[in-house]
């Protein structure tokens, strides 16, 4: 086994990151914090999904030879990101990531890098309490 391994070939590639992108969108789909954010077409939103974390997880770079590069926060500025929306996210990747079977120090590295990503999409705060 060649040194340089990724974290996308220690998951288990491509097909482990379907399994988690198909695992992910059904949860944010009945998230009510998160369902407002996402359109009904959730198709290419997986898609894009799917390619991004692919290219996120060391794996082929998909996304930046579709779309450019991924320039996270500029694309997610026009969806009003709270903490808890970012909270909600990573709790249905986290759930997911149980469900595709991402176990061990990959998860724990691969959650990380996820959390620092979602923290970093935040642009509103949370809407003052009624």
């Amino acid at each position: 086994m060649h040194e340089m391994t990724t974290l996308y070939e220690k998951i288990g590639g491509a097909e482990k990151v379907r399994q988690l992108v198909e695992a992910f969108y059904p949860k944010v789909q009945a998230h009510p914090l998160l369902k407002p954010l996402f359109p009904e077409q959730i198709r290419p939103v997986m898609e894009k999904q799917y390619m991004f974390l692919t290219q996120f997880l060391g794996g082929p770079p998909l996304y930046t030879e579709k779309y450019g590069h991924p320039m996270l926060r500029a694309r997610h500025l026009p969806f009003p990101i709270t903490p808890s929306r970012a909270n909600a996210w990573l709790e249905c990747m986290d759930q997911a990531m149980d469900e595709a079977g991402i176990t061990g120090q990959e998860r724990e590295e691969f959650f990380s890098r996820l959390v620092i990503a979602a923290h970093h999409m935040i642009n509103q705060p949370e809407p003052a309490s009624e």
